[in-house]
């Protein structure tokens, strides 16, 4: 930092290795003599000339940021180039294309517009902060990149870089994401630990943090603020709930909204030596189960009675008070304000519910009450004092499975996705909890007569008798 303007006495030490001249005002003519330097830095001064010496097959590292220079130039020739530092007055990356062992890539605080230039280098280091970029694509084909800092710019979205596996770090801070949602393109991202978005709109989104952590799970810094243990435990209970925590809560919270309510004597009440008899048929959307309800109900009028209750829209030949009580989302509420509920579930966007009147009506009639459910239902039945037997009705053959649900016409492709995938679900809550269910029946059979047939052995027996023996 001595005003250097002349450098020439350089000329005569050509085994310069390392040469750092920042803050002067040089010019870089001499350096053509300088056959094995590998370091050099240039930066402040007030060089306007990109790479005005000729080219040197050693130079590794250069540092050319705040100069005067605007416009790059090919760089092919210097081949051992791995580390690049560019900062200052640049409008566009080009010329970088054979630099085939550059690895650190410094851009910052220039006027570039749009990333370009740089597929298939071996970048691992890449900063382009404080330029005027607002969108990450471009960033497709630099597959090595590890570190990367794009904040001071105006991006908006993050697509461009799901496919960049190798990324631990990504500096976005005081730019325009403005949506959670654009996680999704680095959600995937296993690598990724760090991930910077201060100064961005999608903080003032509710519970930012908590949806950031659960977004991207393989965080452990999120803001320059080390993410903790309890705040990955309470990102997935938030987003994500394990079916053991959601049916606890459901559970506690009809708890709650009953004993609000004036206490009555049931004709169910809880006894350890004769439990009221409760039949739940559980499976995947679409495996029969409804329809085997009705079935056994009807052919065991005088043993099973049924009836639950749901907010959503009724299906082409249902009926209100047969297949279901459909009532509003509003009176659906009201009800479990009003502690009518033993459990509830939401599945589909919808609420589904089974009411303590309901069994009640049932037991009156010295029924015992048989109910279908999702798997969601089973956890919070498991809550209550009610001890039901549970058949789990399992799809084995995924295809045939999804084009039965095609072909009943009542679901759209998103939904039959749904349900598709939670089959898988349903097989693992059977595999990892032995007992959960008291009996398992395939979905993949002739006819649902044939379910029907060892549904009804599983509960009576393969010879004729009394039900009693339903819940031995």
């Amino acid at each position: 930092s001595h005003n250097l303007s002349d450098i020439s006495v350089l000329c005569n030490y050509i085994h310069l290795q390392k040469l750092e001249l920042p803050h002067n005002k040089i010019k870089l003519s001499s350096l053509s003599h300088m056959s094995y330097l590998v370091i050099l830095d240039v930066s402040h001064n007030e060089i306007c000339d990109f790479f005005e010496f000729q080219s040197l097959q050693y130079l590794q590292e250069v540092n050319f940021s705040h100069n005067r220079m605007t416009t790059m130039k090919d760089l092919s020739a210097y081949v051992s180039l791995r580390k690049l530092d560019l900062d200052n007055s640049f409008c566009e990356i080009s010329g970088l294309e054979q630099c085939c062992r550059l690895t650190h890539l410094s851009v910052a605080h220039n006027k570039i517009t749009k990333i370009s230039g740089l597929d298939s280098l071996p970048l691992t280091h890449l900063c382009l902060k404080g330029n005027q970029i607002e969108t990450t694509e471009g960033l497709e084909n630099v597959k090595n990149l590890q570190i990367l800092d794009l904040s001071l710019n105006r991006i908006t979205s993050l697509s461009g870089l799901q496919n960049l596996h190798l990324l631990g770090s990504i500096n976005l801070e005081k730019n325009q994401i403005t949506e959670i949602q654009e996680l999704r393109y680095i959600h995937n991202l296993l690598l990724l630990e760090d991930l910077n978005l201060q100064e961005n709109p999608v903080q003032e989104e509710p519970e930012y943090r908590l949806a950031v952590i659960f977004g991207v799970q393989h965080l452990t810094v999120l803001d320059q603020v080390k993410v903790s243990a309890e705040e990955k435990v309470t990102s997935v209970n938030m987003y994500d709930p394990p079916l053991d925590l959601v049916a606890a809560r459901d559970h506690m919270t009809q708890l709650v909204y009953q004993l609000m309510q004036p206490q009555v004597l049931y004709d169910t009440p809880p006894s350890s030596d004769s439990p009221y008899p409760v039949l739940v048929l559980s499976g995947p959307e679409g495996c029969g189960k409804k329809v085997l309800v009705h079935r056994l109900c009807q052919e065991f009028s005088e043993y099973l009675g049924y009836i639950c209750h749901t907010t959503r829209e009724t299906y082409f030949g249902e009926e209100n008070g047969i297949d279901y009580h459909f009532v509003s989302e509003d009176d659906f509420q009201n009800m479990i304000y009003m502690g009518k509920f033993i459990q509830t579930v939401q599945y589909g966007g919808h609420q589904f519910g089974l009411t303590r009147d309901a069994i009640e009506a049932v037991a009156k009639e010295g029924l015992a009450c048989c109910v279908h459910v999702e798997l969601e239902g089973v956890f919070s039945l498991k809550k209550s004092y009610f001890e039901p037997q549970y058949i789990l009705l399992l799809p084995t053959q995924l295809e045939k499975y999804i084009n039965h649900l095609k072909s009943r016409e009542l679901y759209t492709p998103a939904q039959i996705d749904v349900a598709a995938s939670r089959v898988e679900l349903y097989a693992n809550t059977n595999k990892q909890r032995p007992g959960f269910f008291n009996y398992v029946i395939p979905c993949e059979l002739a006819s649902i007569r044939k379910r029907e047939q060892l549904v009804r052995e599983a509960i009576v027996g393969k010879r004729p008798g009394v039900l009693s023996q339903l819940f031995k």
